[in-house]
């Protein structure tokens, strides 16, 4: 169930993203802010690799995007023309995150730097909170883009 309901956020981002010009991807929400379908889209790209591949399997891979110097990284130096293979990627990261999250149990645990033994479940828990607050950004700035919503 929390697989399902992960995926039907996942879907709700992509096709939210979907038909869109790669400036527009680009287009701030409304300035001074910096946030743009593009950076959202390379911060869950990030948000993917970091819970489910390097915390959940533990695998050896850095997040593409995000620096510890700068968290808001994912956000800057975006660029319209890398948008196609941004958003590929994006959907690259969520079938590894689900293939590395296949391989634990819910209740498995794994060790977070900053908040310590944490469940799978948690994990889970946490990326559905984490779409759920980035499509409701995403919903703001395609209206405002296009008019289109949901």
């Amino acid at each position: 169930m929390l697989e399902a309901v992960l995926d039907r956020h996942r879907a709700t981002f992509l096709r939210t993203c979907a038909g869109l010009t790669p400036e527009q991807l680009a287009t701030p929400s409304a300035p001074p802010s910096a946030l743009t379908l593009l950076g959202l889209i390379r911060h869950l790209t990030d948000v993917e690799r970091a819970w489910f591949r390097i915390r959940v399997a533990g695998q050896d891979v850095e997040v593409r995007y995000g620096r510890p110097d700068d968290p808001d990284a994912a956000f800057a130096h975006i660029d319209p023309y890398r948008a196609e293979s941004e958003y590929a990627g994006l959907v690259a990261e969520m079938a590894e995150a689900r293939t590395a999250a296949a391989t634990r149990d819910l209740d498995d645990t794994f060790v977070h730097a900053h908040r310590g033994e944490m469940s799978v479940r948690w994990a889970y828990l946490h990326l559905i909170e984490e779409y759920a607050q980035h499509n409701g950004h995403a919903d703001l700035i395609r209206e405002r883009i296009d008019g289109r919503t949901g």
